[in-house]
């Protein structure tokens, strides 16, 4: 738990860093001590931050809750080959660009608007073969489990 924490504040530090899409990032955060835990972002700066551990073919957690505002996604790719995170949030979509296996990257994304926003892996192949999932945003979204207005989400460009 402590070293979830840690990482959410190195997380929100390194979030800072990458404003928009970024196949050209300089946000490698490989320091996190990351790796999913339980479906939580703790509040800081921002509207919370979630990490999520990449593996063949999937994202732990799969369906993380947060509060409206800007949330840092860091993808720990604790698998054995490439992986990426693209988010897609309200009007805007967010990419990490390629994460090696044992590294991490981080974005930050606008999700301002209360609903359900699908983040997947983009690699080819990778999203069909079930690594995908789904960021409920709302006032109890960081630990309710059920309660946002999902049909906000929409309109996000290109989700479900």
């Amino acid at each position: 738990m402590r070293t979830h924490r840690f990482s959410i504040a190195i997380l929100a530090v390194g979030a800072l860093a990458v404003a928009g899409c970024g196949s050209d990032d300089n946000n490698d955060s490989s320091s996190n001590g990351g790796g999913g835990s339980s479906k939580k972002s703790a509040p800081s700066t921002s509207a919370g931050a979630v990490t999520l551990a990449a593996t063949e073919f999937k994202f732990s957690p799969s369906s993380p809750k947060v509060k409206q505002g800007t949330v840092s996604f860091t993808i720990k790719n604790d698998g054995q080959t490439v992986h990426a995170l693209e988010v897609e949030g309200p009007g805007e979509e967010s990419k990490t660009g390629d994460v090696q296996p044992g590294q991490s990257k981080t974005i930050k994304v606008n999700l301002s608007k209360d609903g359900k926003y699908e983040f997947y892996c983009p690699v080819d192949g990778h999203k069909q073969q079930g690594m995908k999932g789904e960021v409920t945003v709302g006032a109890g979204g960081s630990s309710s489990s059920s309660d946002a207005s999902d049909d906000s989400g929409g309109s996000s460009g290109g989700g479900y």
